[in-house]
């Protein structure tokens, strides 16, 4: 369970940002997390952020590669540390 860093509840604090389709998909650019885990994974986050969004992320969360602090994550089981950011990359289409 996450709430918005805007509360008091201690807990370890993530940025997350969405681009191209995740960015559609969630309807904002970035968010600030504060997750209750003291000691979250890169799979916790995803999951929060697509329980938060609904299907749409959900969908393109499924397709996607991420960046934690700019170093991409092939392990989902990655710990994230307090005051991490995390990146969520679409596919991209290109030529």
């Amino acid at each position: 369970m996450t709430v918005s860093t805007h509360g008091t509840v201690p807990g370890t604090a993530v940025k997350v940002r969405y681009f191209a389709g995740a960015r559609a998909a969630a309807g904002v650019s970035d968010e600030d997390l504060l997750l209750d885990a003291s000691e979250p994974t890169v799979a916790l986050v995803v999951s929060t952020i697509g329980e938060r969004h609904g299907d749409k992320l959900g969908k393109v969360l499924a397709a996607s590669s991420f960046l934690l602090d700019g170093v991409a994550v092939r392990d989902t089981s990655v710990r994230v540390p307090a005051g991490a950011q995390l990146d969520v990359l679409p596919p991209f289409a290109g030529g």
